[in-house]
């Protein structure tokens, strides 16, 4: 079954208590960041926290992710190094703006993995891209390399780099946004939304998941566990949507069964994207245990 990413929560790499807890909140992701939430003073120890935490702590089923910083900075290959010796998941690239960012990055996972006698390509990579360039490069960067999972925008920077600021509609993030889930969606990869920061703002909030749902993201960045349930209940199937795509995933089978070339329900044609659309929609009920696939 296809993995959830609904929610990734950011959990600050020098917060012993958030990270001892992380899990307890239900999100799809954990994402450990040792890069813009621990100050300069506090990155080894950092490292070293977060490294102990994924090597003794029961998560669960829970993806355990590390943002770590650039291999431009002294922390970066230390960074990788840890955590694929912890055995992390998925290593999370900042400020990603080409390919050679995840190259360069994956080169010393590999090196490690070797060292360590992890398989190869065991430790998978994500993208965050936070720049003009980086949105422009987006399916160079989505397709780079084999253990890339997903791509995220990252808007802060994106914004101040276009000269502008983060509004209420969203509307100075949406080429960001539409070029980024068109380079997921070519290179099959998963496609994950930045953070919402004002987290006393529900309404607000959920007008933007609401937006990068319409658009086509999986999921979405998250900076508080108040974050999470508003997300998975609007990223969830209705009732309706449920017993529609039933419908349509049955008069797909009957015709394949039948060897009819013409897919009818209700007296109308079905295109295969339609199919295609039911299917994820069962899919994600399933996941979350709201359909139980028939037999």
């Amino acid at each position: 079954m296809e993995r959830l990413r609904r929610t990734m929560m950011f959990v600050p790499g020098s917060n012993p208590g958030m990270i001892k807890d992380a899990y307890i909140y239900g999100a799809d992701s954990l994402m450990f960041d040792l890069e813009d939430a621990v100050a300069v003073t506090e990155k080894d120890s950092a490292r070293f926290l977060v490294y102990n935490a994924i090597k003794t702590i029961d998560y669960g089923d829970k993806e355990l992710v590390v943002r770590i910083n650039g291999l431009d900075t002294p922390f970066g290959k230390d960074d990788i190094e840890a955590m694929v010796r912890a055995g992390v998941h998925v290593i999370r690239l900042p400020k990603t703006e080409r390919k050679e960012d995840i190259l360069a990055v994956e080169a010393v996972i590999e090196e490690v993995e070797r060292k360590i006698g992890r398989e190869v390509g065991s430790t998978k990579m994500m993208a965050a891209v936070e720049s003009p360039i980086g949105v422009i490069n987006a399916y160079e960067i989505a397709t780079s390399s084999s253990r890339l999972i997903g791509i995220a925008l990252g808007a802060e920077d994106y914004v101040t780099n276009l000269k502008t600021k983060r509004y209420s509609d969203g509307l100075e993030l949406l080429g960001a946004r539409t070029q980024i889930v068109i380079a997921a969606r070519a290179a099959g990869i998963y496609a994950l939304d930045t953070v919402y920061s004002d987290v006393d703002n529900e309404e607000g909030f959920r007008r933007e998941v609401e937006l990068i749902k319409q658009l086509g993201f999986d999921g979405k960045s998250v900076i508080n566990p108040r974050q999470i349930n508003p997300v998975h209940e609007i990223y969830a199937p209705t009732a309706e949507e449920i017993k529609k795509s039933i419908s349509i995933i049955r008069a797909a089978k009957e015709a394949e069964e039948k060897g009819l070339g013409v897919i009818s329900l209700n007296g109308k044609m079905i295109d295969k994207p339609i199919v295609d659309r039911a299917d994820r929609v069962l899919q994600l009920a399933s996941a979350v245990g709201l359909y139980k696939e028939e037999k």
